[in-house]
């Protein structure tokens, strides 16, 4: 019965939404709500961006002032702190961080505390789906014990589903709305519920055939990605011992149309995503006693590309008798990926924390990006300018953004490590290629 009610419900817009972490990932899916017609309550334990988004400001990239302004209206998206609001709710999806341990350990703590909070405002035909990157059985495992200490039914009374986030921050291509939505439910019946919220608002849902599996889907496709990425970046090493263009290898494979997709090498993994989904999925085969190789190795090279980086400039220094230590090294670009301003996972904060335990006069330079974490040290190159590059002994480039003119480092003065190719084609004395 609350099934039949849930989903009449949804086709008709009557539903009452509910996204629980307004970040990346959750600010852009309640604007996909609201714009679809739906009303919708977003949660947040931040005050600033809940009042941000009250005031139709956006904070992320991907949501224009005139998207949010469009979907910050009566019936449509408000933000609110008090998560007592979760009672007058249908539906809420789970939007929160899921970082890794020092130890490379999951912490779900974000993801407990948001369903403490639901547990709390409870009732008879809900609907919660966690979006939040996490390892197989999380769900069944930690979500749903705690949302049916109460006596009430999953698959009958309320819905309980998994839907991995695919979002790509700066893609303009790929959005919320028309990257295919994969979904599973802890019953048939959760995943038909899902299935019906997705569908009103998602090109594409894929529903499939258990949590456990939706939840595996994300991890295998960042785990792909790393270990690609790492043997790729074993080769860009290996290349350079033989004095090979490894960024022309690349090239030149990528011409064949069948049997190969190109990777590239880089500086380290950034992101939210690639350095971390693979440990989840590492951590949860440990305690199958199934031992995860290439996902550990894969993470050991890729964790090792911010020091060889290091290590190329100070040998690109010596090639003008200079030392690492003292000298003025410039950090191009520090967003972990082109044209965006997070920061999250970044090897640009890496790259800057070894240069300056080797010694180095760290600056860095960065359009996008505000202000460097607490902890991480450097000054802040205000202008890109021929005079004022000429200041530095080194200057690497590891995030190209499209913004940078990144040509006008050559013969400014200081030497160039390219870590991202942006120099493509560029022949200078001045200039490393990783």
């Amino acid at each position: 019965m609350q099934q039949k009610v849930l989903i009449e419900k949804l086709q008709n817009r009557k539903a009452r939404l509910s996204v629980l972490g307004l970040g990346y990932v959750g600010l852009p899916l309640a604007v996909a709500y609201a714009k679809a017609g739906f009303e919708v309550v977003g949660f947040d334990l931040s005050q600033e961006k809940v009042d941000a988004i009250n005031r139709r400001s956006s904070y992320i990239i991907d949501i224009t002032d005139q998207e949010l302004a469009e979907a910050v209206k009566p019936g449509g998206l408000r933000a609110t702190t008090d998560f007592a609001e979760l009672a007058g709710v249908d539906a809420v999806n789970i939007c929160v961080p899921t970082p890794l341990g020092k130890t490379r350990d999951p912490d779900i703590s974000y993801i407990q505390s948001a369903v403490a909070s639901i547990s709390a405002s409870m009732h008879a035909g809900m609907l919660v789906i966690l979006e939040s990157t996490t390892y197989p059985g999380t769900t069944e495992e930690v979500i749903l014990p705690i949302l049916t200490k109460d006596g009430l039914e999953v698959g009958k009374d309320f819905f309980l589903a998994f839907s991995p986030e695919r979002v790509d921050p700066g893609n303009a291509q790929y959005t919320t709305i028309n990257i295919p939505k994969v979904v599973g439910g802890v019953t048939p019946a959760c995943t038909e519920v899902a299935r019906a919220l997705y569908s009103q608002v998602m090109n594409k849902v894929v529903p499939v055939s258990s949590v456990r599996v939706a939840e595996t889907v994300k991890l295998l496709e960042n785990t792909f990605r790393s270990v690609n990425i790492a043997m790729v970046n074993e080769l860009a090493l290996m290349c350079s011992a033989m004095d090979i263009d490894v960024w022309e290898v690349i090239a030149g494979a990528s011409t064949k149309p069948f049997g190969f997709m190109p990777f590239y090498p880089g500086p380290g993994l950034g992101g939210h995503c690639i350095p971390i989904d693979p440990f989840y999925l590492s951590w949860k085969a440990k305690q199958y006693g199934s031992e995860a190789r290439f996902i550990e190795l894969a993470g050991q090279i890729n964790g090792s590309m911010p020091k060889h980086v290091v290590n190329l400039t100070a040998q690109a220094l010596n090639t003008r008798k200079k030392a690492l230590n003292g000298s003025r090294v410039l950090v191009v670009g520090v967003a972990y990926k082109p044209a965006i301003d997070d920061i999250r996972e970044s090897p640009a904060l890496d790259v800057i924390e070894l240069l300056n335990k080797a010694g180095a006069q760290v600056s860095w330079y960065d359009p996008h990006v505000p202000a460097l974490p607490e902890g991480i040290h450097g000054a802040n190159l205000k202008e890109w300018s021929k005079a004022q590059l000429a200041a530095f002994d080194a200057a690497v480039i590891v995030t190209p953004h499209p913004a940078v003119d990144h040509k006008v480092l050559l013969g400014a003065g200081p030497l160039v490590v390219d870590t991202r190719n942006a120099l493509k084609g560029e022949k200078h004395p001045d200039l490393t290629r990783l």
